[in-house]
């Protein structure tokens, strides 16, 4: 069921060069899908709208692996960091009056399970202005905003992302501890990781 109030970002515009080769990050595939695939996949199934895949590096070929629910946004000077992306994303949602938060996931965190999504929802339903999901204790991602932090959100600069914003006080953090996994996909070792973590998941 489709939960009003809270969208999705999915920062996607990276190059990615630390996996090396020449196929961009949110591209390189895991069981034969690329990773922003299963980014998108979570975020989608959470019921949360609008869905928004925020692309830079060769955009065309990363937002071909988006759904028609999803909503595609070019985020401007990408190389500059992903505060950029950050901020492509907030200015896509400012018109959608009916949105008063969104939560920030990266297309390099394919494990990260629908039900963050929806949790940080709930935080934010519960009052929330600033949220982040945690599993095991320790703070990861997504994060979710609320649209009172948008500004200094978009004043961020750099390589630095929504995180930034929650060292502040008033943060609620959101035991996401069985939902999924935050870990990144940096190298060819995370992706092997991923490939377990997803066997052990079907064994399950």
């Amino acid at each position: 069921m489709t939960q009003p109030g809270v969208a999705i970002a999915v920062l996607a515009a990276g190059r990615g060069s630390r996996l090396g080769g020449d196929v961009p990050k949110p591209l390189v595939e895991l069981r034969g899908r690329p990773l922003v695939s299963w980014a998108l996949e979570a975020a989608t199934g959470s019921g949360l709208r609008p869905v928004v895949l925020v692309v830079g590096h060769r955009g065309d070929a990363v937002g071909d692996a988006a759904t028609e629910a999803v909503m595609i946004v070019r985020a401007r000077r990408w190389r500059r960091g992903v505060a950029r992306s950050l901020r492509a994303a907030l200015k896509a949602l400012d018109p959608w009056a009916q949105v008063g938060a969104v939560c920030i996931g990266l297309a390099d965190q394919p494990l990260v399970g629908a039900d963050a999504y929806r949790r940080l929802a709930d935080a934010y339903r519960g009052g929330a202005a600033l949220a982040v999901a945690t599993y095991g204790g320790q703070r990861r991602n997504p994060v979710l905003l609320a649209r009172p932090v948008w500004g200094e959100a978009r004043r961020l600069a750099g390589d630095v992302g929504a995180r930034a914003l929650m060292g502040r006080e008033g943060v609620v953090e959101v035991d996401c501890t069985g939902t999924g996994s935050a870990a990144d996909v940096d190298t060819l070792d995370d992706l092997r990781s991923a490939e377990r973590a997803l066997g052990q998941g079907e064994d399950a």
